[in-house]
């Protein structure tokens, strides 16, 4: 898994699965959920990740299309940081059912950061 991910969000995820599969031989790697509809979708293109996001309603002008998700060693301690250095949390630490720890953040421009911290198996 790439350190930092590029995340598209996307109200036709079928256009731009079949545009980066075909266009650059992307991979899918990672879908949730597994089965149905996916609200995500993980492509890998050569040795790089690239997600997807079904979002209904991404917007014609303002709305973010595009957000970083980064890999970081601890979630809640990154988050603690994220105000001190000029960002802005817009959603707290949660475990996600995949296996992820992940918090929302916006950088100090306003573009959407997500945390993720892999959820030590019990």
């Amino acid at each position: 898994m790439s350190t930092v991910q590029p995340v598209i969000l996307t109200a036709d995820q079928d256009a731009l699965v079949a545009f980066y599969t075909t266009l650059f031989g992307a991979e899918e790697i990672f879908r949730v959920p597994k089965e149905g509809p996916a609200f995500y979708l993980g492509l890998r293109i050569g040795d790089t990740d690239l997600g997807l996001v079904a979002k209904a309603d991404v917007g014609a002008t303002g709305a973010p299309r595009i957000l970083l998700s980064i890999g970081v060693d601890d979630v809640d301690e990154t988050l603690a940081r994220v105000v001190a250095l000029g960002g802005s949390v817009s959603g707290g630490a949660n475990d996600m059912p995949w296996g992820q720890r992940v918090a929302h953040i916006k950088d100090p421009d306003g573009n959407p950061v997500n945390l993720t911290q892999p959820i030590p198996a019990r």
